[in-house]
């Protein structure tokens, strides 16, 4: 990527903008159209071909599987128990390709034994139910690349962007037809928007959120603006200066530390749970490529976490997560780390080249850290040394320059839909109506800003980690539309949960439940000619069980 990457994408865009006022071509008709090659847009694609349905899935990604195989490989599994149908053959298949000799070039395979999954007691290999949640990136992708093969009514198409201002053709509440920025129009009976930014449900007109409610929208406890340290994992346990001369208050303020005034907790505002890339690191000296100094770099960029690591220099800053062949998931951990928090606010609406310039901003940002621990004579000796064993996996990203090629968007805009699943059906405080499938991880919110609290110093907020007990259901209404918006639109990723409770179900294994579920009420919907709103709950329900699908604890029979 870097400015080439930019360039290249401007030039792209601008000449299928151009080409689609000469031309557009009809790129056919199919029963169900699936816009996004996310992990959830892979399974809706492969089930809906497995009931009988032909289907075009547009993967603007270029690259399938979006987080699952774009650095995700420590899985968020929560309870793994609750996670059936598709989604379980998903890490099934990544188990089989691991069961093969040459997939363990790095390392061996009896390494895994006795390791555990993230948020869960279920063993990350698990040989007696042949399944691995575990895997690294480049495997992830040929397991969705062999799933597409093996069904000859699919047809992908790559490097497609919807063309979202008029791009969508509706007749009344139904989608008839949607164009891309190349001038290809695609024709379908139902729709499946499974991007992780909601282009195509935005475009259809559906009602939708960015940001995080107040509390008292739906009564909940965990969300809105969170200047309380009740969850400190990832804030400042030492005092760091935010200004530029540190103590002095009549010097600016340090890069990164927000100047709006304080809201009170859970007050609601407009803003986006940080972002980050979930890197793939290696320390095999054969398989790495070494950290450069990335264009743009600045030292200062990195002045408070050096005040930080100075503040605490006991502290490591990642989560990396052990995956095969010695490489690392690597993640965002305490109060300075790889989320670049507070720059992505403007990400969910933003154009398809604004959203190219936040992503690569996110990329320098990181490699930027990575480069200053490495070298920056600040940084305690002891960590300088741990990191430069470290570089990127030479055989991972191919086709990026070994960077993970999506970034991670937590959260962009959120439907509001027939349903909104709130953190009362998280913790099972309420009986979520029609379930579809099952939730278990945390209630999960990476902080959103940092502000000077009262006492002169550095603080983060938006931060929330709170367990659940138990599973619980996910409605067939979070994935649909009302029907006044959108009569034939499923929308499994970017579903109407409020901002909380998206921080639980936005794990990739719930996103391939959804995604299953959405292509199972589409055929559904197509086969009695049908609103998707008024596919018969029972029949869908008893067609999802059969498929292997949990609806409810299998715990509490």
């Amino acid at each position: 990527m870097g400015i080439k990457y930019i360039i290249y994408f401007f030039i792209a865009l601008l000449f299928s903008a151009c080409s689609s006022l000469k031309n557009t071509e009809d790129a056919g008709k199919a029963d169900v159209v699936v816009y996004g090659g996310t992990s959830a847009g892979v399974v809706a694609a492969v089930k809906a071909a497995k009931e009988g349905k032909s289907v075009v899935l547009i993967a603007p990604e270029n690259q399938l599987g979006a987080l699952s195989s774009s650095g995700l490989g420590f899985t968020d599994a929560g309870k793994a128990y609750v996670i059936g149908g598709m989604s379980r053959e998903f890490y099934h298949r990544v188990w089989k390709e691991y069961a093969k000799p040459e997939n363990w070039k790095f390392q061996k395979r009896s390494d895994y034994a006795g390791m555990k999954s993230q948020g869960s007691k279920s063993p990350a290999m698990d040989d007696d139910g042949q399944l691995m949640w575990i895997f690294e990136p480049r495997v992830a992708e040929k397991v969705f690349e062999d799933w597409l093969k093996e069904h000859k009514n699919i047809k992908l198409y790559r490097g497609e962007f919807l063309d979202r201002e008029g791009g969508l053709l509706k007749g009344g509440a139904k989608i008839l037809s949607i164009k891309t920025l190349s001038g290809k129009r695609f024709e379908g009976k139902i729709f499946i928007d499974a991007s992780f930014e909601g282009d195509l449900m935005a475009a259809a007109g559906c009602e939708y959120a960015v940001g995080r409610e107040g509390n008292s929208k739906y009564g909940e406890k965990y969300n809105g603006y969170r200047n309380t340290l009740e969850h400190n994992y990832h804030n400042f346990k030492t005092k760091v200066s935010p200004y530029k001369i540190p103590g002095d208050k009549s010097s600016a303020l340090l890069k990164h530390v927000s100047i709006s005034p304080l809201l009170p907790n859970g007050a609601p505002d407009d803003k986006v749970q940080a972002y980050c890339y979930r890197m793939c690191l290696s320390d095999v000296p054969e398989n790495r490529v070494a950290i450069e100094k990335p264009e743009g770099y600045s030292p200062e960029d990195y002045e408070i976490f050096a005040r930080f690591i100075q503040s605490d220099p006991t502290t490591f800053p990642f989560i990396m997560s052990k995956i095969p062949n010695r490489k690392t998931d690597t993640n965002n951990a305490r109060a300075v780390s790889t989320d670049y928090i507070g720059m992505n606010y403007s990400y969910p609406e933003a154009s398809y080249q604004e959203r190219a310039k936040i992503a690569e901003a996110h990329k320098n940002y990181q490699l930027g850290l990575l480069y200053f621990i490495q070298t920056d004579p600040r940084i305690p000796q002891k960590l300088r040394d741990r990191m430069k064993n470290y570089g990127l996996a030479k055989d991972e990203f191919l086709k990026t320059g070994n960077w993970p090629f999506y970034l991670y968007i937590r959260e962009a805009r959120r439907l509001v839909g027939e349903y909104v699943m709130t953190e009362h059906d998280c913790m099972n405080e309420v009986e979520t109506p029609k379930p579809v499938g099952m939730g278990s991880y945390t209630l999960d919110s990476h902080n959103t800003s940092r502000f000077v609290d009262a006492d002169g110093f550095i603080q983060n907020e938006g931060d929330v980690q709170v367990r659940l007990k138990e599973p619980y259901k996910i409605s067939y209404g979070s994935i649909v539309p009302k029907k006044s918006q959108c009569s034939n639109l499923l929308v499994p990723v970017a579903c109407s949960a409020s901002h909380i409770a998206y921080g639980s179900i936005r794990m990739e294994p719930v996103f391939m439940i959804l995604g299953q579920s959405a292509a199972t009420a589409a055929a559904l919907a197509i086969d009695g000619n049908l609103a998707v709103q008024d596919v018969d709950y029972g029949a869908l329900a008893a067609k999802l069980k059969r498929d292997g699908q949990i609806l409810s604890d299998p715990r509490k029979k």
